[in-house]
């Protein structure tokens, strides 16, 4: 999944612009009290609740996400430790069935060839890597995760352990649900990653594509939406269209830009490389 370590190397920077650029931030001043268990979690909530409202976000909105979040411990359990990203690649790939997902993969690059192809026209970025990306983060869409999107960033922006960083992704989520492209009961990863690529809120805001035409990014429902926006975010970090993407090839490090993990970032590679037939 794409969580906190998998994007941390440029989405911090790039999610702090796309805040700016809407003119929702926290005031340092306001902050609310962080905290690390959930004995102070309500009052948090309440105290962030006062704050957000102070800086744009609707009341209506607050009252509709924020008297339905709670404090996840899921989350928590997961934050404290991401052992698959200690394996060797052998291990990873065995672990997350690299060879399911190019098997499968080259078969979802047929089934959906028109659509790999706009993308690639307009980002740059073949079908290869994204249809990688999509088989090791959701099983194509098949599993979005089980937690409560709002509540596992909530817990997050209160936990006392990075709470600034997830603070900003919580002001993110509550501008996606009022813009109508975040449901507040939607379901996802531990860390609050949102859809079939798992996108941190930040990274919706920043990267997110309507690809489907709709008028919305719903990276839920909307296989074009989802894609198109990985391929926005490769294009973001620095992906140049016709070059390789293996390792010391031009195209690698935005790769490396999408997840911080060494052996996620070389099974990308090799499984893009195998659907793409490379």
């Amino acid at each position: 999944m794409t969580g906190y370590f998998m994007h941390r190397a440029k989405c911090v920077a790039a999610g702090l612009a796309a805040l700016v650029s809407t003119a929702i931030l926290p005031t340092a001043a306001a902050a609310a009290q962080c905290g690390n268990d959930g004995s102070g979690f309500a009052a948090w909530v309440a105290e962030f609740k006062q704050e957000a409202a102070g800086n744009g976000i609707s009341r209506a909105v607050l009252d509709q996400v924020l008297s339905n979040v709670s404090y996840n411990r899921a989350t928590i359990r997961a934050d404290r430790g991401q052992k698959s990203f200690k394996l060797s690649l052998d291990q990873f790939m065995q672990k997350r069935g690299g060879q399911a997902i190019i098997s499968r993969g080259k078969k979802m690059r047929a089934q959906n060839a028109k659509l790999f192809a706009s993308i690639e026209q307009r980002f740059g970025v073949p079908a290869g890597p994204l249809i990688a990306i999509w088989g090791m983060e959701t099983g194509f869409g098949s599993f979005l995760g089980k937690e409560h999107t709002l509540s596992a960033v909530s817990t997050l922006a209160y936990d006392c352990r990075r709470s600034d960083y997830f603070t900003n992704q919580l002001y993110a989520a509550l501008q996606l649900v009022e813009r109508g492209d975040l449901s507040p009961a939607a379901r996802g990863a531990a860390h609050g990653e949102i859809g079939q690529t798992q996108f941190l809120p930040l990274n919706v805001l920043k990267y997110g594509v309507d690809g489907d035409g709709n008028g919305h990014v719903d990276m839920v429902r909307s296989k074009a939406d989802a894609l198109a926006s990985t391929a926005n975010f490769l294009r973001g970090h620095g992906w140049q269209p016709g070059g390789g993407y293996q390792p010391g090839e031009v195209n690698y490090g935005a790769i490396q830009g999408w997840n911080a993990a060494s052996v996620y970032q070389q099974a990308i590679a090799i499984i893009g490389a195998e659907i793409d037939g490379d």
